[in-house]
C-alpha cells in the first residue's frame, strides 16, 4: 500500500461520506435492524493490497452469542491465520448456533471451562458488559491472549485498576474492540493527527446516540437503564482513539428521561438519566465534549460520530488538504487491507478490521491499536463522568493509565 496519496486522491478519500449500506447478515431485534449492525460496502483496497505477515495459525476460542451475536460477527472464523477450535455460551442453543457459525466442533459450557483448554492460544470475549473485565482477567490468568467487546470495565474504578494490573504483569496481548477506532472518518483523523497536520488539538467532540424506547434484550437485563456514560467508548474514541491521549478531569450533566425504564425507580442501577453530556479536559490542555444518549431518536447511520479541531486544521466530516504546505507529504488515510473472505462487517465497517488488527498484533508480537491503556482511557472517564452527573456537574479527577509506546504487553 502506498504511504501517501496525491492531493486529488486524498481530497476524494478525506470527504469520506456515507458508505453504501446493506442489511445482509445483520442482527435483528423484533424484525428491525439493531443500530450498528448495518453492513458497509467493501472498500476498494480491502483485498488487493493484503499480504500475510506469517503462515502461523492462531488457535482461538470464542465466548458469547447473545442477542447481538458478536461471537461470530467479527469474522475470526474467516481469517486465514485463525483456527476457531472451541466456543462457549451459557445457553446450549446459543452455544450450538455459535459453533455452527464458526465451523467449530468443540464446545464448552462456560468461559471458565474453555480457558482450561491448553490448545487454545487466544480468546475473544463477547459476553455481557458487566463480565468483560472479570472474564478477561480469567483468560489472562490462564496465559492466553484476549480480545473483548466494549467497554473494558463496568462502572467500577476498582475493577478497571485490577484489570490494568493483570495486563501489566502479563506477557499476553489484550485488545478492546472499540468499533469507532476503525470508522473511516476516525481512522483518517488518526492518520492526519499522527502526521502532525492538525497540530495541537484544541477541541474534539464525540456523540453516541442509541435510541432505545424499549431496552435491547440482554443477559440478566444489564442493558435496562444502565447509565449512558458507563458505555462511553464509541464517543470517547473520537479523541482518545485519534490522539492516544487521555482525559484528566470532567464535569458532566445528565438529563432525566421520559422513557419509563430509564427512570431510577425502574432500573437496577437507580440511574436517573437517559442522556449524559461530559466536558473533559485533555492531557495536553485541550477540551472535549462527549455525549451518550439512549432516549433521542437518531438515524441508524448517524448514531456514532465526531469531529476535531486543531491549531493547524480541523476535520468535521471532511478534511481540506489546502491547509497543508504543498511540500508536505499527505498520509495514507485509507484503512488497512483485509484478508481474503474477511468482510468489514457492522459498526461502520469496523468488525473485520478490529479482528485482523488483534490477530496481526499477536503474529507480529506488538501492541494492538486499542491496547489496555487506550481501552481504559476510553472507558474510565465515563465512569467518573456519571459520578459527576450524580453530583450536579461537580468537577472530578480521572485516573490515568500510561503504557509503553511500543513492544508487547510488558511494563
Amino acid at each position: 500500500m502506498p504511504m501517501h496519496l496525491t492531493r486529488r486522491t486524498f481530497l476524494g478519500a478525506a470527504g469520506l461520506g456515507l458508505a453504501a449500506l446493506g442489511t445482509a447478515g445483520a442482527a435483528q431485534k423484533d424484525g428491525e435492524l439493531i443500530q450498528g449492525f448495518e453492513q458497509e460496502a467493501l472498500p476498494e483496497n480491502a483485498r488487493k493490497d493484503w499480504a500475510p505477515v506469517s503462515d502461523r495459525m492462531i488457535r482461538v476460542g470464542i465466548v458469547g452469542y447473545g442477542v447481538c451475536q458478536f461471537g461470530s460477527a467479527f469474522g475470526f472464523q474467516d481469517h486465514p491465520n485463525v483456527e476457531v477450535v472451541a466456543v462457549s455460551d451459557l445457553f446450549p442453543d446459543r452455544c450450538a448456533a455459535l459453533a455452527k457459525e464458526c465451523r467449530c466442533g468443540k464446545t464448552y459450557e462456560s468461559l471458565e471451562e474453555l480457558v482450561k483448554d491448553d490448545t487454545i492460544e487466544a480468546v475473544f470475549v463477547a459476553t455481557d458488559a458487566p463480565s468483560h473485565a472479570r472474564h478477561c482477567i480469567e483468560v489472562l490468568n490462564h496465559g492466553k491472549h484476549v480480545a473483548t467487546c466494549v467497554p473494558a470495565a463496568w462502572g467500577s474504578l476498582e475493577e478497571a485498576e485490577h484489570l490494568f494490573e493483570v495486563v501489566k504483569n502479563s506477557d499476553r496481548t489484550y485488545m478492546m474492540f472499540e468499533t469507532s477506532s476503525f470508522h473511516q472518518d476516525l481512522y483518517a483523523m488518526r492518520q492526519i493527527y499522527n502526521a502532525g497536520l492538525f497540530g495541537k488539538i484544541i477541541y474534539s467532540e464525540g456523540e453516541y446516540y442509541h435510541y432505545m424506547p424499549v431496552p435491547i434484550d440482554s443477559y440478566k437485563g444489564w442493558r435496562i437503564g444502565n447509565p449512558p456514560q458507563w458505555y462511553p467508548t464509541h464517543s470517547n474514541a473520537y479523541h482518545i482513539g485519534i490522539t492516544d491521549g487521555s482525559f484528566t478531569e470532567v464535569t458532566c450533566q445528565g438529563m432525566p428521561s421520559v422513557i419509563d425504564f430509564l427512570k431510577p425507580e425502574n432500573n437496577a442501577y437507580k440511574n436517573p438519566f437517559g442522556t449524559e453530556v461530559a466536558l473533559f479536559r485533555t492531557n495536553d490542555g485541550g477540551m472535549s465534549r462527549m455525549a451518550v444518549s439512549w432516549d433521542t431518536p437518531a438515524e441508524i447511520t448517524a448514531g456514532e460520530r465526531g469531529r476535531i479541531r486543531g491549531q493547524k486544521a480541523a476535520f468535521d466530516g471532511q478534511f481540506d488538504p489546502s491547509t497543508v504546505d504543498p511540500k508536505v507529504e499527505l498520509p495514507d488515510i485509507r484503512r488497512p487491507a483485509l484478508p481474503p473472505n474477511v468482510d468489514p462487517g457492522g459498526h461502520g465497517g469496523s468488525h473485520g478490521f478490529l479482528m485482523n488488527e488483534f490477530v496481526t498484533a499477536i503474529l507480529e508480537e506488538r501492541k494492538p491499536l486499542v491496547d489496555i491503556s487506550v481501552a481504559l482511557n476510553m472507558t474510565v472517564p465515563g465512569i467518573v463522568a456519571h459520578q459527576s452527573a450524580l453530583k450536579d456537574g461537580e468537577t472530578m479527577k480521572i485516573p490515568q493509565y500510561a503504557w509503553p509506546k511500543s513492544g508487547a504487553n510488558k511494563a
